[in-house]
């Protein structure tokens, strides 16, 4: 098992054997080469985009500390598993969903308590138009007791849902790229993004 001293050993190493990569490589050839076994590659592409994973997981745990927790386990996993990327996805966004899942992840530890079930009807067939019914749910509250209250209500969500507020909250993504973290079709965004709004509205009456 990797603890947290290996993972921060490895990567020290990596950054003291560094060598000059040229900055003008694309995300592509720098993925190719550490897949060969260029850890001096990898190192680049964690440079290039740590800034915008680790706003991510700021925005998600809503603390350094957690962020800072998250970005590591973030950076483990994707050396470990740079093999499993096959391309499809934009390599930021592989990155980023691996970062995002290791905020959820550390929310869920500090969580400790028993979820809250929410059936949702399989005949619930709602229509929505993508620029209201998808906002953000934090527009719809104002005042700082009013977001407290709303993130006490988004812990209740189940799952499904909490994770697609969470990463839609991330940066205030849209659809498309929250559908693309969350490793589901568009159409199940919109729909669990809804569900959501429409749960949350009832908690915060």
């Amino acid at each position: 098992m990797i603890t947290e001293v290996d993972s921060q050993r490895t990567q020290d190493e990596l950054q003291e054997n560094v060598k000059f990569v040229a900055p003008a490589s694309t995300d592509e050839v720098l993925v190719a080469a550490a897949k060969l076994g260029d850890h001096q590659a990898f190192l680049e592409l964690w440079t290039r985009h740590s800034s915008r994973v680790f706003k991510a997981t700021y925005r998600i745990t809503g603390n350094r500390e957690d962020a800072e927790d998250a970005i590591q386990g973030a950076w483990m996993k994707a050396y470990l598993h740079l093999n499993t990327f096959d391309g499809r996805a934009q390599f930021t966004t592989w990155l980023t969903r691996i970062a995002i899942n290791s905020s959820l992840m550390i929310l869920r530890r500090k969580r400790a308590r028993p979820e809250t079930s929410m059936d949702i009807g399989d005949g619930d067939t709602p229509q929505w138009e993508i620029a209201d019914q998808t906002k953000s749910v934090e527009d719809l509250y104002t005042g700082q007791e009013r977001v407290e209250r709303l993130k006490r209500a988004i812990c209740r969500l189940q799952p499904t849902l909490r994770d697609v507020v969470e990463i839609h909250q991330s940066e205030d993504r849209s659809v498309k790229e929250v559908a693309e973290l969350a490793g589901i079709s568009v159409a199940a965004t919109k729909s669990r993004l809804l569900r959501a709004r429409k749960i949350l509205r009832r908690l915060l009456v």
